[in-house]
């Protein structure tokens, strides 16, 4: 019988050639071709940068949540937007993945001039014309003053709001919460002692005492917007 020549010797001796290669591998304990591809990557490597966890952060955490949703406010208006979204994100995931308001956390951090929309009725009442100028001038669209309610709260004025169609308080009522900016809050606390001749130490604690539910002070909103990412939160800075 002649020799077999050509192509298709040589690739019979090559085939020859990785099987022996690939018997003495595992004969020695040299790791195989897929077990060398399948080694982590240095990004997954022990010793590779991890967030520190904070006690004073857990709030964060919803343990029922298959999603997590961080929207950061600056402003008013922002706000308005933010409480849209929120609506839109409960509609969106239950039509279109079945899912209830408990498979989502969905927090809205109001810092600078979104601040003080955090504060109850009560507040409002009491220190409206600071609160209408900490939030760059936010006036009654009825009235044209100072509001003395919070009317993203409940929209009282009956037109604030109209356009979105959705309530601070409606969204709270469903488990959203609120990041409220403690740097923010002790600014509109040193501007009330200014006008009133109080302490800004006592306004502070007073304010700290009236948030609306679901509210949770933070040391300020954009160290907020930072944890919340490290929580797994997925951001969306409203303007």
């Amino acid at each position: 019988m002649s020799a077999v020549t050509g192509p298709l010797a040589r690739r019979s001796f090559l085939s020859r050639v990785s099987a022996g290669v690939a018997a003495f591998g595992a004969a020695f304990g040299a790791p195989s071709t897929t077990e060398a591809q399948s080694a982590p990557s240095p990004a997954a490597a022990p010793g590779t940068w991890q967030p520190a966890r904070h006690a004073n952060d857990d709030w964060f955490e919803q343990t029922s949540a298959k999603h997590r949703f961080f929207l950061d406010t600056t402003t008013p208006d922002a706000l308005k937007h933010a409480m849209s979204f929120s609506r839109n994100f409960f509609a969106a995931n239950a039509s279109g993945y079945g899912l209830t308001d408990a498979d989502l956390a969905q927090i809205i951090c109001v810092r600078h001039q979104s601040t003080s929309f955090a504060f109850t009725d009560e507040m409002w009442a009491k220190y409206g014309a600071a609160f209408s100028e900490r939030a760059g001038g936010f006036v009654d669209p009825k009235t044209k003053q100072p509001p003395s309610a919070n009317l993203y709260l409940k929209d009282t004025s009956g037109e604030t709001l109209r356009d979105i169609g959705v309530t601070l308080d409606s969204l709270l009522t469903r488990g959203v919460r609120l990041a409220v900016c403690a740097m923010s809050t002790r600014a509109s606390a040193s501007l009330i002692a200014q006008k009133s001749g109080a302490k800004a130490d006592d306004v502070f604690k007073e304010l700290t005492e009236h948030l609306v539910p679901n509210a949770h002070m933070v040391p300020a909103g954009i160290v907020a917007v930072n944890r919340a990412q490290e929580r797994g939160y997925t951001l969306s800075s409203v303007s």
